[in-house]
């Protein structure tokens, strides 16, 4: 089973093109959305251990996009057997006992700070010139399907400290890089051991080029002994 993880500043959308691509490899997907929960009351993590890792029935190949990459421990440490196999794909990596705000520049996180109303952030194509988003997802059919998921994410999500839980399976970790704003994330993991693939895309290139995603997946996961097919 391959549980695809949305970051939690978009939808579940971002992977279903590449859910279609594995099923026609046949292997069964789900895809969860953490919508409902990162719109929601906190604590966050604990809500995403419990919707997603206890609901698993096996062993899993856990894939994260972009900030779900910091909800990957804690969902592995629920679940009730050990994941197959973990893939950051463009993903932030675990950063147990510290905010979304300490992973980032000083920078980036007065940004993010000065484009609260209120509470609760703007929706995630809001943070960047619409021109930014037009690049990603030319497609207008795609681009407005994308941004009806958007959630306005409450500031509280950014500030709660990812808990410390087990450490992920040694072994079984794995990175994929779409683009260069995560190669210092990539070049982190390859120095910690793991696999690590690239394709040279965008930071949502699972919506527009999933086939490339799909086997790109494959051939990290062939590096850890998780064939994709």
């Amino acid at each position: 089973m391959f549980v695809l993880l949305h970051s939690p500043l978009v939808g579940p959308l971002t992977w279903q093109p590449v859910a279609r691509c594995l099923d026609a490899r046949g292997c069964p997907v789900q895809v969860p959305s953490l919508v409902d929960v990162i719109s929601g009351e906190g604590p966050y993590y604990g809500t995403v251990a419990e919707r997603i890792g206890s609901s698993l029935t096996g062993p899993a190949v856990l894939v994260a996009h972009s900030g779900a990459g910091a909800l990957l421990p804690v969902i592995a440490a629920a679940a009730p057997e050990p994941p197959r196999a973990v893939v950051f794909v463009d993903a932030l990596l675990p950063h147990p006992g510290r905010t979304w705000f300490e992973t980032v520049s000083a920078a980036l996180a007065d940004q993010v700070r000065d484009l609260a109303q209120g509470d609760q952030l703007p929706p995630w194509d809001q943070w960047f010139a619409p021109e930014s988003i037009t690049a990603l997802l030319p497609d207008p059919v795609l681009r407005e399907q994308f941004r009806a998921e958007l959630p306005r994410v409450p500031l509280a999500y950014l500030t709660e400290p990812a808990p410390a839980v087990a450490p992920l399976p040694a072994g079984r970790c794995a990175y994929l890089r779409l683009s260069e704003a995560y190669r210092a994330e990539a070049a982190e993991a390859q120095a910690m051991g793991w696999p690590v693939a690239e394709e040279s895309a965008d930071h949502l290139a699972m919506l527009t080029r999933p086939e490339a995603v799909a086997d790109a997946l494959q051939r990290v996961l062939d590096q850890v002994g998780c064939p994709v097919s």
